[in-house]
């Protein structure tokens, strides 16, 4: 069972999720909360596995309440899913740096909210990966030192990653899934799998969202790079 914190400041919505969520076999609505302070408190008491969080609350927003969420030494696997409007995207930007996984519009179907939360929880790729590409290539400003002449440059922040590692990072930041990028380098899903592991510890990421954050950030990849 995948176990679900519902966080929403109007309760019509927080309801309406939990009801959405309910009629899934496999996940299980563990509480609710109605402001980002008292999300923090229940994921801590609670342990849920995905936390379905709103961005603009009362006392503590979304945002902050996510990078709460993620600096617990309890954490564990804890997911955060954003549910946003889609009229802020900045926010969702700034929701996805503090470590959120991914995102979906409360004018969602119920059906794609229960994927969303399932892909969350199972960290095997982003939600909507051109949707989010959109946002951080809109709110994400490349460097200005890397020069347009020099597309093999290794930005610093990446140094420490082998070649391999960066083409899978690229990979990662263009959306793809684990079994894509298995694919795509002519090896096994294991193995790309534990590439996407390592470099997550390598960069000190959360997930496969601030890692596509990271390629923007580095210039790694850009809104015009070649295959996009």
């Amino acid at each position: 069972m995948i176990r679900v914190l519902v966080v929403d400041d109007q309760a019509l919505i927080r309801q309406a999720v939990t009801d959405i969520l309910g009629q899934a076999a496999d996940v299980e609505v563990v509480g609710d909360a109605a402001d980002g302070h008292h999300a923090v408190e229940r994921a801590r008491e609670l342990r849920p596995d995905v936390v379905v969080m709103d961005i603009r609350m009362p006392l503590q927003d979304g945002i902050a309440a996510t990078a709460a969420l993620c600096a617990l030494p309890e954490r564990i696997e804890t997911k955060v899913l954003i549910l946003t409007t889609f009229e802020e995207d900045e926010y969702v930007v700034s929701a996805l740096r503090a470590g959120a996984s991914g995102f979906i519009g409360k004018g969602s179907e119920p059906d794609d909210i229960v994927r969303a939360v399932r892909a969350v929880h199972a960290g095997e790729s982003l939600l909507s990966p051109t949707a989010t590409r959109g946002l951080i290539a809109r709110f994400v400003a490349p460097p200005d030192d890397v020069p347009s002449g020099e597309p093999d440059r290794v930005p610093a922040e990446l140094e420490h990653l082998t070649g391999r590692e960066r083409e899978v990072l690229l990979l990662v930041a263009r959306g793809r899934s684990n079994q894509e990028i298995a694919d795509d380098l002519v090896i096994s899903p294991h193995t790309a799998k534990t590439h996407v592991n390592r470099i997550m510890t390598k960069v000190h990421a959360h997930d496969r969202a601030q890692l596509v954050i990271l390629a923007y950030e580095t210039g790694l990849l850009t809104p015009r790079s070649p295959g996009e």
